[in-house]
């Protein structure tokens, strides 16, 4: 069996480059592959927090797209746009992640046996893009629990309730291992079509165990690996089983102004009016700059502080097909004066009883159905 990688994509957002930063700092001993899925749309300040952080990482971050746009001598987008015949990516057809992201990453890895770091957040409540492919196993560092489902299910199988209770002995004793083996024995009980109130179940579970410890926990899970294909299951030992960390949105700022890497451009709040009314808007979140995601108060930032990028994206749209970036509105009419003027209302309106930190309270804006590849 070949060598296990391990890999760490960068978006260009403030998740994934904090966490680059994360694991040089204190896994030195990891040999990371850093790669970024270049669509040919992003931000230069998205290109230019990539410079940076090569600097800092001290080696270079490969940049990946499909073979066939390579070939085609196209940016990706522009060459799988004409693929797709002119349709645009939207909510309902995310063919730009799945072209651009996804399929050139498992491309680059390959069949190897790979650990992927994904930057979800400490204070989030989600799984992130899980690889169908089974030599791709994900880890997730800032999180108390450091492992993907497929694990947790594995642990918590009620199969395997005896197995993990007699693993628990060898790591805990007295007083804390009774009442850990209390709550391993009680089942997850599983109701039919109640997909939601069963994954609630198996984390409320899986909180019970973690706040008993979080490395006996980790112990376990490893040696309960061996049991499976996991790529983690060849090796003897993990650098990240002692991992205690639960890292939120204060700590990733951190993270990225100590470092001297910076917070990703397009954060810097810019001023804007609404009447004697004043308020500030940026982006949001990393990507193409014509992502489909987007809240239209970010349209209307692109269109004042990148008029030029702007111009471009309105090029894409067809509005007799009804191929437009935002759901129900083009973005010739969504520049018009009156209406840019309203975005700005409602979106002072909006924000006006968020935290003073506008940093931190535009993050909590971000579309909790984006796909997670383009804009940890």
């Amino acid at each position: 069996m070949s060598a296990l990688k391990h890999v760490l994509g960068i978006s260009g957002g403030k998740d994934s480059a904090a966490l680059a930063i994360y694991m040089k700092d204190k896994y030195p001993s990891l040999d990371l592959t850093y790669y970024f899925t270049d669509t040919g749309k992003e931000l230069d300040e998205t290109y230019q927090l990539i410079e940076r952080l090569e600097g800092y990482l001290g080696k270079p971050i490969a940049k990946l797209e499909s073979e066939d746009a390579r070939k085609s001598g196209q940016d990706p987008f522009d060459y799988y746009y004409k693929v797709f015949r002119g349709y645009l990516p939207s909510s309902q057809a995310r063919w730009c992640t799945k072209v651009m992201k996804i399929q050139p990453f498992e491309d680059f890895v390959g069949d190897a046996p790979t650990v992927s770091y994904v930057g979800i957040r400490g204070d989030e409540d989600r799984e992130g893009y899980l690889s169908r492919k089974p030599n791709i196993q994900a880890i997730f560092p800032f999180r108390r629990n450091i492992w993907s489902e497929d694990v947790i299910k594995l642990v918590l199988d009620n199969g395997r309730i005896g197995q993990v209770a007699e693993l628990y002995a060898t790591e805990l004793s007295g007083t804390q291992l009774d009442v850990v083996v209390q709550a391993v024995r009680k089942p997850i009980e599983h109701i039919a079509n109640d997909r939601k109130g069963n994954a609630r179940r198996q984390a409320e579970k899986l909180n019970r165990l973690l706040e008993h410890g979080v490395v006996p926990f980790n112990r376990i899970a490893f040696r309960m690996l061996k049991e499976s294909t996991l790529p983690l299951g060849q090796e003897v030992d993990y650098a990240l089983l002692e991992n205690e960390d639960v890292l939120g949105k204060p700590a990733i700022f951190r993270l990225l102004e100590e470092s001297g890497v910076g917070i990703p451009g397009y954060y810097d709040q810019k001023e804007f009016t609404v009447g004697d009314k004043k308020g500030t808007y940026a982006r949001s979140r990393s990507g193409c700059y014509f992502c489909f995601f987007q809240q239209r108060i970010e349209w209307v930032w692109l269109y004042e502080q990148h008029p030029d990028l702007f111009a471009k994206a309105m090029k894409y749209e067809n509005e007799d097909e009804g191929f437009t970036w935002a759901q129900g509105e083009s973005l010739k009419d969504l520049i018009h004066p009156r209406r840019i003027e309203q975005i700005k209302a409602e979106a002072l309106a909006k924000n006006k009883d968020k935290s003073s930190n506008r940093l931190l309270s535009i993050l909590e804006e971000t579309d909790e159905r984006a796909c997670l590849s383009c804009f940890l």
